[in-house]
C-alpha cells in the first residue's frame, strides 16, 4: 500500500511540526492519514519503525534535491554554479527541515524521534482461527527502510554525488574535483551549524572555487 504508507509518513511529519515526537500518538497519525491504526502498525510495526521510515524518507528527499541542483535543474549552468546550488540546497533543507538538520549534524533534541541504528523485523499476528485443532496464523512483516545515516554520512553521500555528477564537466586545471566537493560540503555544514542566510553560502562557494 504505497499510497497509505506515504500518507502516514506525511501525517507523522505534520504531527511532528506541531508537537514533540514523544507526544505524537499513533492513533492520531492513522486518523490524519485516513487509515486504521492496524494499517499503520502493519506498515511500520511500531512507533520506532515509523520514526525510522520518516527520517529515512527525509534524508532521501534531501539527497534527491542535491542531485537536482547538481544536474542543473535549479538553473545553474557551470559546474561551480551547480556545486554552489547544492550547497544552498543543503543549508535551506537543514533550516526548513529539523530531521535533515539532525541527520546532517548528529544533533537530536527532545522534540525529534530518537535515532536508532538497527532494526528488528517485527512480526504481528493478524488472525488466529482454530478449526478442528488447526490454527491459521497470518503474519505481516514490516519493511525495513534501511540503515539511517550516521552523523556526517549523509553529507558524505551528497559529496559523492557531486563528484559523480560533475566529473564530466569539471574544468581542467581547476582544483581537484573530489577536494572541491569535500570543501564545499564542509562549508555548507558550517552554515548549517552556525546559521546564516542560505544565499551567502553560494557567494562563499564561488569565492573558494575562484
Amino acid at each position: 500500500m504505497p499510497a497509505a504508507r506515504e500518507s502516514l509518513l506525511d501525517a507523522a511529519f505534520a504531527a511532528l511540526e506541531g508537537r514533540p515526537w514523544p507526544r505524537v500518538k499513533m492513533a492520531e497519525v492513522a486518523a490524519a492519514a485516513g487509515v486504521s491504526r492496524q494499517t499503520l502498525y502493519n506498515q511500520f510495526g511500531s512507533k520506532e519503525g515509523l520514526a525510522r521510515a520518516l527520517v529515512r524518507r527525509e534524508a532521501d528527499a534531501y539527497l534527491s534535491g542535491v542531485e537536482r541542483a547538481l544536474s542543473g535543474a535549479s538553473g545553474a549552468a557551470g559546474p561551480r554554479e551547480r556545486l554552489a546550488a547544492a550547497a544552498v540546497w543543503t543549508v535551506r533543507s537543514a533550516t526548513e527541515n529539523p530531521l535533515v538538520r539532525a541527520v546532517l549534524t548528529g544533533c537530536w533534541n527532545e522534540r525529534l524521534p530518537t535515532p536508532v541504528t538497527s532494526v528488528t523485523s517485527v512480526t504481528s499476528v493478524t488472525s488466529v482461527t482454530s478449526v478442528t485443532s488447526v490454527t491459521s496464523v497470518t503474519s505481516v512483516r514490516t519493511a525495513s527502510p534501511g540503515p539511517l545515516p550516521a552523523p556526517g554520512e549523509l553529507l558524505g553521500q551528497a559529496r559523492d554525488r557531486a563528484v559523480r555528477l560533475l566529473a564530466g564537466d569539471w574544468p581542467p586545471g581547476a582544483v581537484e574535483l573530489p577536494l572541491a566537493c569535500e570543501a564545499v560540503a564542509r562549508l555548507a555544514l558550517s552554515y548549517v551549524v552556525a546559521p546564516a542566510p542560505a544565499a551567502d553560502v553560494a557567494r562563499m562557494v564561488r569565492t573558494v572555487l575562484a
